[in-house]
């Protein structure tokens, strides 16, 4: 009998596998980013579908089988991707997350990462609108961090994303950006 392991996962990303198959991209707290096999969900009557949605964050259950992850349940906490339609940030979240999915090679157990990215969600969906560039500066500045490409001071702490750090934040817009093109540099993709 195979272990199952309960967390809470973020959906970052899904490739669609054979005719109703997907794998999911996932963060979670304990096991960090997961690839994970989600059977039949794109069938119209899947109903895992809306837990395991892009930028959904979900209670899930995986299984860790021989050829890896299998989610064998999931429960839709939150929806990013609804809280941020209305903002209109889908495609700041989705850069962040490209980034962290381009620097990360295959699973990382790296337990950082997903208060960083559930901290840049949240933040994404509350902040106005002319904060959100400097959430998304502060938010790739954390991952490349947490990943080891950058060494500078970075202000607050892991999950914080205040309207007066942000504007710090956007007042040293062109500090930022460097940090973060030099870390993206150093990492060699």
């Amino acid at each position: 009998m195979r272990h199952k392991y309960e967390t809470r996962g973020i959906v970052l990303s899904r490739a669609p596998v054979g005719e109703a198959s997907t794998f999911v991209t996932l963060l979670t707290p304990e096991l960090g980013l997961v690839r994970a096999l989600a059977q039949s969900i794109r069938r119209p009557s899947a109903k895992l579908a809306p837990a395991l949605a892009t930028f959904a964050e979900s209670s899930i259950v995986l299984v860790r089988g021989r050829d890896g992850w299998r989610l064998s349940g999931a429960v839709l906490e939150e929806s990013w991707f609804a809280r941020m339609q209305s903002a209109g940030e889908v495609p700041r979240a989705a850069r962040v997350s490209a980034l962290l999915l381009r620097l990360v090679a295959g699973e990382a157990h790296d337990t950082v990462l997903f208060p960083i990215m559930q901290g840049f969600f949240r933040a994404l969906s509350e902040s106005p609108r002319d904060l959100c560039e400097a959430v998304e500066m502060l938010a790739a500045l954390r991952t490349l961090a947490a990943l080891g490409l950058n060494s500078g001071e970075i202000p607050g702490d892991i999950t914080t994303f205040t309207p007066t750090l942000l504007a710090r934040v956007a007042e040293d817009r062109a500090k930022y950006i460097t940090r973060i093109n030099r870390g993206i540099t150093a990492s060699g993709l």
